[in-house]
């Protein structure tokens, strides 16, 4: 990861010739990774459905992006898996389903990630993909607030305004016990 952003600075500091070399460069890599992401390579499979997504030295294809992140995301590779969420999300390379992007950032959240966390939180408070239900709501951004998601902190803050106090106890306890429950030992 660290070579391709240093390939990306080279890229836009670069001369004529340069511009060539690093797009060479570029070619051979992503033709690594697609060798190695048929493969199996999780880690292969995120990094060229990033190519894919973003159209970098390949063609933008947001279908080809969304298939390979599903590929990573299956073997539990985080980073695949919140992109496959945002996919479903927005429907970008896949129908928007958020039944399946909730599916994915659960996923992401029950692994103590911060960004699946504050993602179920926004949808338990918007009821997409799950009812609408502000304790869960509270729960979620509960977990990434504690983790320093200052997004998830507004949020939590700005839940609690139209909750009960009963509500509020509610949430912190179920926050208490997923945290229990995902100790890591």
């Amino acid at each position: 990861m660290r070579f391709w952003v240093s390939l990306s600075f080279r890229l836009r500091s670069c001369s004529g010739a340069e511009i060539d070399d690093t797009r060479k460069l570029s070619e051979q890599l992503i033709h690594h990774w697609r060798k190695d992401a048929v493969k199996g390579n999780a880690k292969a499979q995120y990094l060229l459905a990033g190519q894919y997504f973003h159209g970098r030295f390949i063609d933008k294809d947001r279908v080809e992006a969304a298939k390979w992140y599903l590929k990573a995301a299956e073997q539990g590779f985080a980073m695949a898996q919140f992109e496959i969420a945002q996919c479903y999300d927005f429907g970008e390379g896949v129908t928007e389903d958020h039944v399946e992007a909730v599916k994915w950032y659960r996923k992401l959240a029950d692994q103590g990630d911060a960004r699946g966390q504050y993602q179920l939180g926004g949808k338990y408070c918007n009821g997409e993909g799950v009812p609408e239900d502000d304790t869960l709501a509270y729960m979620w951004w509960n977990l990434a607030a504690a983790q320093g998601d200052n997004g998830a902190k507004r949020y939590k803050a700005l839940i609690s305004e139209r909750m009960t106090k009963e509500q509020i106890t509610e949430a912190q306890k179920l926050s208490r016990e997923w945290l229990a429950k995902h100790a890591k030992p």
